[in-house]
């Protein structure tokens, strides 16, 4: 009987560890499901960046093809990995990309843009507050939407954007229909 009482703590310990240890390995630590997905993309009026910019709202999200939104920072170092990647799908003519620059200085994202390049065009918001940010359930920078030509986001990926990522999920998301109209 004292054994029992002295096996039952080991072995609900061993069972907890290996449920712990089996969810830990269940899957890229940057993927992230988001209810977000298949739903009308969040408002996102800002102002624009600066005067360089144009910004741009919702209603521009919902005309025409796809367009992948990419929330970012100048003092975000994974978003320093994944710009040659958004460069590259700008340069291959493979994506219409806007971006939101978040919790950051103006004049220090103007200048991570003229160091690295401007992938985003005029088309770049200044969330400095993050509120639009937690309206599109954005947990950290670098986080990127694909929204369909009915302003429907399509896809979601939380962290730097990888080639991997960009075949496996960025462009099938584009390349997928819009949304059915009713």
């Amino acid at each position: 009987m004292k054994r029992l009482i002295f096996a039952v703590p080991v072995l609900a310990f061993v069972v907890l560890a290996v449920f712990l240890w089996r969810s830990l390995g269940a899957g890229s630590p940057t993927y992230v499901v988001s209810l977000m997905v298949g739903r009308p993309a969040p408002d996102i009026t800002l102002p624009a960046l600066d005067s360089q910019s144009e910004g741009f709202a919702r209603e521009e999200l919902a005309k025409g093809g796809p367009t992948v939104v990419n929330f970012w920072a100048s003092w975000c170092l994974p978003c320093r990995a994944e710009h040659p990647i958004l460069q590259a799908l700008v340069q291959n003519g493979q994506v219409k990309l806007y971006g939101v620059d978040y919790q950051d200085k103006p004049e220090a994202a103007r200048g991570f843009l003229e160091r690295l390049g401007n992938p985003f065009g005029k088309k770049i918001n200044s969330d400095q507050q993050g509120r639009v940010s937690i309206d599109w359930g954005v947990t950290g920078v670098p986080e990127t939407f694909v929204i369909d030509g009915d302003g429907v986001i399509r896809a979601h990926y939380a962290g730097p954007l990888t080639e991997e990522v960009v075949q496996r999920l960025i462009l099938p998301a584009m390349a997928a229909p819009a949304a059915a109209k009713d």
